[in-house]
């Protein structure tokens, strides 16, 4: 029997638009200082039950901290720390209802897959029978019932990944955390585990929170993401919004590929933007209002996939348009990116599908270009 669809009940799950629901988990202006240096700076977030929670950015942002102190790993310098409601301050990890499967799966070599996970179980004085019934529940849940007596070292990569996942959901903890938990696999792997991932979640109903640097595995795998840079968070939202309508040029360049165009702001009719562009040689206007004011510095923004190629003119007037050369194009598989260099001296990029088998190429190197792209395909940027 086919489960449901999870797509339509993460579309229906958003508990952090209902002002009724209590935060799960809740950082409350928590600051952590080593030294001199400030990994977390006075942060405040707050995490629903049941969310799938993602905290992304690059080396040194202060997300592996954040996730520790939520484990019991660090100690906040400042702030609060509370997990439903209780202040989790001076509890030691191993009485926190929260359980941490780290980069390295640190699996215990000497033991077989089955007792990797029974290992937690037996520290806490669990009876047998459940030990028993519990470490089988999570074989399966895992599908490695057929791997239960093998050593790690006897185990391919995704499947050291499942037993550390195994173990880790075994004391059925209220927050599962992941630091970096697919970091080790190979590209194909890891995206097939983000998607067993998610579909592990939605069935034990858990709060999962993962920390990653990789920006397709937080898309992917988060019902929403929070982007750190130096210890702060730049924008809490889900997928969709981050990607689409990111508040700073820090989160637009660090999720996806973009073009960043800067420019001033001139007069323009309600309900749109207009930008001077010299990168462009041409204004750019944006179906988004702006409260900046006119003269002002900002920037536009596009996805390389929102903007057209063709070697012919424009005919919708409506569209912006600016013309240059095919300076480089890079083969993907799937999609084929064109960098066009405007006469201004700027580079745009442009991405094309490629929906059917490469026989010809219709737009190649030196090529006379037209690039269009609808008013509503940006945004503008004031910071």
């Amino acid at each position: 029997m086919v489960g449901p669809a999870i797509g339509p009940i993460r579309r229906s799950f958003a508990p952090w638009n209902d002002p009724g629901v209590k935060p799960f988990i809740e950082f409350r202006h928590v600051t952590k200082r080593f030294g001199e240096f400030v990994a977390v700076d006075d942060l405040s977030l707050q995490i629903y039950e049941r969310e799938f929670f993602a905290l992304l950015g690059p080396s040194g942002c202060g997300k592996t901290t954040l996730m520790r102190m939520l484990g019991g790993f660090d100690e906040p310098t400042d702030g609060q720390v509370l997990l439903d409601g209780q202040d989790l301050g001076g509890i030691p990890p191993y009485r926190r209802p929260t359980n941490m499967m780290f980069q390295s799966y640190a699996l215990f070599p000497h033991m077989s897959v089955w007792d990797n996970i029974a290992f937690g179980l037996r520290q806490d004085g669990t009876p047998k029978a459940e030990i028993k019934a519990r470490v089988e529940e999570m074989l399966a849940l895992v599908k490695l019932e057929k791997f239960a007596r093998r050593k790690p070292q006897q185990l391919s990569g995704g499947q050291r990944q499942r037993v550390a996942l195994a173990r880790s959901l075994a004391k059925k903890p209220k927050v599962l955390l992941l630091d970096e938990p697919l970091g080790a696999l190979d590209k194909k792997l890891r995206e097939e585990t983000q998607f067993e991932l998610t579909d592990l979640q939605m069935k034990l109903g858990m709060t999962f929170l993962i920390v990653t640097h990789d920006q397709e595995e937080a898309m992917t795998v988060a019902d929403r993401i929070a982007v750190m840079d130096q210890g702060r968070i730049v924008q809490v939202a889900t997928p969709a919004e981050i990607y689409e309508q990111p508040n700073s040029r820090y989160v637009a360049d660090f999720i996806g590929d973009i073009n960043i165009l800067e420019g001033h702001l001139a007069p323009a009719p309600p309900g749109s933007t207009r930008l001077e562009c010299a990168a462009t040689g041409a204004n750019v206007e944006v179906r988004q209002e702006t409260a900046a004011p006119t003269g002002g510095q900002a920037w536009f923004a596009i996805r390389p996939e929102k903007v057209r190629i063709s070697l012919d003119a424009p005919t919708d007037p409506s569209v912006n348009a600016v013309r240059g050369e095919v300076w480089d194009i890079g083969y993907l598989g799937d999609v084929s990116i064109y960098h066009v260099r405007l006469s201004t001296g700027a580079t745009l990029k442009a991405t094309i599908t490629n929906a059917t088998r490469l026989v010809e190429r219709p737009i190649t190197w030196e090529d006379k270009v037209w690039l269009t792209w609808s008013h509503d395909a940006g945004v503008i940027l004031t910071r």
